[in-house]
């Protein structure tokens, strides 16, 4: 049978190691020997000897809500095995983390992540109760993190001099020492005369860097799989 399907760089090669690497831009390949955790639905295939255990929000430390408002159940994958993981076909990135790193991130980007790493989930500071509360999941520790991000994302350097500012609906996640609060670019006179719909953003002030998406509507991450 001859296809281009079958090009080299469509076939999966036998892990070489546990842990997660790139399939290809879209997708995530986890040789799973233990624990790991995904989000729940993300995974679109496996082989070997993998067991799938749904987790609830408020279980232990899991993710329970994103910046949107939204929650993201995740599940526990253990075993011994091969799993793919993908969402949307967004575009999918590994984070290595080493000793110090801490990194805030949007939970609608996460797509697994090593049982190795902690994670917390703080409300946003200075975002007070906007829009329901606006709450990241913290990560830091050893281990690899997977995000989503749909498009190609944008990642601004912060600096003392040079604040950024940035739309809560297109974030995927910043330095987490930055400092964080709520910037209204509009007056509510403008905003009772419809405005140019840029309200309000986060504002982010320090040293490091912001990830965003190029988008600002509805993400695809957030719906249910």
């Amino acid at each position: 049978m001859q296809s281009d399907i079958f090009a080299s760089e469509n076939m999966v090669q036998p892990a070489t190691a546990p842990g997660m690497t790139l399939q290809n831009p879209w997708s995530v390949k986890y040789a799973v020997n233990g624990e790991c955790y995904a989000r729940q639905g993300s995974m679109v295939a496996f082989r070997g000897n993998l067991q799938f255990e749904r987790k609830g929000q408020g279980v232990g430390n899991l993710l329970k809500r994103a910046v949107t408002g939204e929650g993201l159940p995740l599940m526990a994958v253990r075993g011994q095995g091969e799993a793919w993981f993908a969402h949307q076909a967004a575009n999918c990135f590994i984070v290595d983390f080493g000793p110090g790193d801490l990194l805030t991130v949007n939970g609608r980007n996460v797509l697994c992540f090593d049982a190795t790493l902690s994670y917390r989930i703080e409300m946003v500071k200075g975002a007070g109760m906007v829009g329901g509360g606006l709450f990241n999941s913290v990560f830091s520790g050893q281990g690899k993190l997977a995000v989503i991000c749909e498009g190609n994302p944008i990642v601004i350097p912060v600096s003392p001099q040079a604040p950024v500012f940035v739309d809560t609906d297109a974030v995927v996640g910043w330095s987490a020492q930055l400092h964080t609060s709520l910037h209204r670019s509009q007056s509510f006179g403008s905003m009772l005369r419809s405005g140019s719909g840029e309200v309000v953003q986060l504002r982010l002030d320090g040293e490091g860097f912001v990830i965003v998406r190029p988008s600002e509507g509805q993400p695809a991450a957030t719906a249910s799989s």
